[in-house]
């Protein structure tokens, strides 16, 4: 397998994505969308799991296909975010068609993005079917990775979390993709190094071209959890609104932006 064209999931024929963000609020919404009804799946998985229409997409289920998926920011708000989608995706002309009525198919998920620094004091109403609609407007074959829609307030262990895609082209024909919005509970460095443990499957230097440490460290099988240490000083680094952090970088070279 080679790497796509651009290195995103939209080198797969068909599909656009957009990004919304709220700077104030430190949240955003990633829209996924089909040029046409597309066949979907799901696996829900985690202890914790926040989705949006995850369970018509089981093959007993009468609708097959799929106008649009959304990851958002905002925790259980952020299952707002499919309401907009799916206005969006209405003035297209775009849904299931029931007698005269055509209802847009988007499901989606939810990261939590709640302490990150940002001011969730949004009033009576959260941003994110606002954002949702945005996103599915603002769709394209290019678009911005790290801190935008999904990823705008997404964190890891020490790191600043974000909004990853790929691709690849199959030697037997076809092209395969991944989006995904990295919010991950633990450490995806080497201990306190700037090594990323995929390092050996990154492409074109775009972890940094560091390859994994030789030795690896004393710390290397250290347990480090998102919020468990340093909490504190981690909050009020965001306070300060640190621009290594809101810097406009792939979500996964950011590796080099540690937070102090």
């Amino acid at each position: 397998m080679s790497g796509g064209k651009n290195n995103l999931i939209t080198d797969v024929e068909g599909l656009a994505v957009g990004n919304a963000s709220d700077g104030k609020a430190k949240t955003g919404v990633t829209v996924l969308v089909c040029g046409r009804p597309a066949t979907a799946s799901c696996h829900v998985m985690g202890g914790a799991p926040g989705s949006r229409d995850t369970d018509l997409l089981s093959p007993e289920n009468t609708v097959g296909e799929v106008d649009a998926v959304f990851l958002s920011g905002g925790s259980a708000f952020g299952i707002d975010a499919g309401a907009g989608a799916m206005a969006a995706m209405k003035e297209m002309g775009r849904g299931f068609q029931v007698a005269d009525q055509r209802i847009p198919i988007v499901p989606g998920a939810i990261l939590f993005d709640m302490i990150n620094g940002g001011n969730k004091d949004w009033g009576q109403y959260p941003p994110h079917r606002e954002l949702g609609y945005q996103a599915v407007r603002a769709a394209g074959k290019i678009f911005d990775l790290g801190s935008h829609g999904a990823g705008t307030g997404a964190l890891v262990a020490g790191l600043k979390g974000g909004l990853g895609s790929a691709s690849g082209d199959l030697s037997g024909g076809g092209t395969i993709g991944a989006l995904v919005a990295v919010n991950a509970l633990g450490n995806p460095c080497v201990g306190n190094t700037k090594h990323f443990w995929a390092a050996p499957f990154e492409q074109e230097s775009e972890f940094g071209g560091l390859g994994l440490p030789h030795p690896l460290p004393p710390d290397a099988k250290g347990l480090k959890i998102k919020f468990r240490e340093g909490r504190s000083r981690h909050q009020h680094h965001h306070r300060r609104h640190c621009h290594r952090c809101d810097a406009d970088q792939g979500g996964m070279q950011a590796a080099g932006d540690r937070c102090p």
